[in-house]
C-alpha cells in the first residue's frame, strides 16, 4: 500500500479540493485535527492581508465515517472566501461583462513569464493562480492526515526557522521534537531564540518598508521512525529523494539538506560520519551528523532536513520587466503578496514531511488498517 494525493484550484478560484488515497481504515479523524495545522500555516509575522480574509474551513468530503477513516479516498474541500470578490475575474462561466485587465507584465523570479510560454496563456493571470503558494493551504491539509496517522505511529514532527535574511539564530534544540512546535509557534517567526527572533522581526519590517521581501532558513524534525524506512536497492526508493523532492516542490524553495547537509562537504570524514556505539545488546550511534539517514534508509534517530527559502518574487517596489503586449520594459506586476513567509512555509514543509513518511511506513508495514498496522510497527526491532 501507498499514498498518493492530488490538488486542484486556483488562488482566488471557488475553491481549493484534494483528495488522499491510501490512508488505511480505523485512523480516528475529524475536522479538527486538519483545522490546527491549516491555522498554524496562517500565522507569522510579515504575512499579508489575505490570511485576514481566508478562514481556511475544511470540509471533509468523503472518506471517513462517524470519526473514522473508510480506507477509501478522502476528498477535502477549502472555499476560498475571497472569490466573491473575483467572480468576475475568475468565474468559470464565460462572461458578457467587459473582459478583465489582462496580466502582461512578468514577475522576475516568478513562474509568470515561463508559465505563460509553456502553455501560451495571452493572460499571465492563467498562471500566477495555479502557480501561487494559495495550493499549499490544501497540501497541509492532506499532509495533516499524514501527520494523525504518524503520531498513532508514534512519530512527532516539528519545525522551527534558523534564519530570516541575515539574521540567524545558531540555537541548538533544547527540548524533545514533540514539545518543539508549542515553543517554535509561540514565536512571531518561529524561531525559538528570543533575541534573534526580535532582530528577525525588525529585518522583515524594514524590507516590507521598503517595499521588498526576505526568504531564510528553516528546519524540520521527524523523531520516534522505525530503524529501516526507504532502501538503497534503487535510487529513486533512498528515502533522501522524496524527502528533498516532496520540500523542493514548496514555493520558493531554493535548496535542502539532510543532516550536516553542506557542512559535511567543508569536514574530514572522521568529523562528518556517526561512530557506532553499543550499550548491553543495543546497538547506537554518538551522533547525528547524517540527520537520521544513511544509505538511504532511516536509523532510528531524529530525521533533520533543512531547506532554503528565497525571498518571494512580488514585491511592492516592483523590478524591472517587459510588457508582453507592447514588448517595451515596464515595471513588473504587482499581485497582493506577503513581506515573508518562512515561518509559513516551515509549517507546510512539516505537512509535506508527513506525506513522504506516512507513505513509507505504509509501503513497509502493509496493511489496509490501522489494526493490521499498528501491531506489524510495534513488532518490529531489526
Amino acid at each position: 500500500m501507498s499514498l498518493r494525493f492530488l490538488t486542484a484550484g486556483e488562488s482566488h478560484g471557488k475553491a481549493l479540493a484534494g483528495i488522499l488515497e491510501g490512508m488505511p481504515a480505523g485512523l480516528e479523524l475529524i475536522p479538527s485535527d486538519i483545522q490546527s495545522e491549516l491555522s498554524r500555516r496562517k500565522r507569522g509575522h510579515g504575512r499579508g492581508n489575505r490570511q485576514k480574509i481566508e478562514t481556511d474551513q475544511v470540509d471533509i468530503l468523503a472518506g471517513v465515517r462517524r470519526g473514522k477513516t473508510l480506507g477509501s479516498p478522502i476528498a477535502l474541500l477549502i472555499n476560498n472566501l475571497d472569490f466573491k470578490n473575483w467572480t468576475n475575474i475568475m468565474g468559470v462561466e464565460p462572461s458578457d461583462g467587459e473582459a478583465p485587465r489582462r496580466v502582461s507584465v512578468p514577475r522576475p523570479g516568478h513562474a509568470d513569464l515561463v508559465g505563460k510560454l509553456k502553455y501560451g496563456f495571452d493572460d499571465m493571470r492563467d498562471v500566477l493562480e495555479r502557480s501561487s503558494a494559495r495550493e499549499t493551504a490544501m497540501r497541509v491539509a492532506l499532509g495533516s492526515v499524514a501527520r494523525k496517522f504518524l503520531k498513532e505511529c508514534g512519530v512527532s514532527v516539528a519545525s522551527r526557522v534558523t534564519a530570516i535574511g541575515a539574521e540567524c539564530s545558531q540555537e541548538e534544540l533544547l527540548c524533545p521534537v514533540s514539545k518543539l512546535n508549542a515553543s517554535a509557534d509561540a514565536s512571531p517567526v518561529r524561531c525559538t531564540d528570543a533575541q534573534a527572533a526580535l532582530r528577525m522581526v525588525a529585518a522583515i519590517d524594514a524590507a516590507k518598508d521598503a517595499g521588498d521581501t526576505l526568504g531564510g532558513t528553516f528546519e524540520v524534525l521527524i523523531e520516534g521512525l522505525p530503524i529501516g524506512l526507504g532502501s538503497y536497492a534503487q535510487w529513486d526508493r533512498r528515502l533522501e529523494a522524496p524527502l528533498a523532492a516532496a520540500v523542493m516542490s514548496l514555493n520558493a524553495i531554493k535548496g535542502v539538506e539532510i543532516g550536516l547537509g553542506f557542512e559535511s562537504a567543508r569536514r574530514l570524514g572522521s568529523l562528518a560520519h556517526d561512530a557506532i556505539t553499543v550499550k548491553g545488546r543495543k546497538l547506537g550511534y554518538a551522533t547525528n551528523r547524517s540527520g537520521g539517514i544513511d544509505g538511504g534508509i532511516t536509523t532510528g534517530q531524529t530525521v533533520v532536513i533543512r531547506a532554503a527559502m528565497k525571498p518571494l518574487a512580488t514585491l511592492m517596489k516592483p523590478l524591472d520587466s517587459v510588457d508582453l503586449r507592447t514588448m517595451r520594459p515596464a515595471k513588473a506586476h504587482v499581485e497582493r503578496s506577503d513581506a515573508c513567509a518562512v515561518p509559513s512555509a516551515a509549517v507546510i514543509a512539516e505537512s509535506l514531511a508527513c506525506l513522504v513518511l506516512a507513505d513509507e511506513i505504509l509501503k513497509k508495514f502493509g496493511g489496509d488498517s490501522m489494526k493490521e498496522i499498528l501491531p506489524r510497527l510495534r513488532a518490529w526491532n531489526p
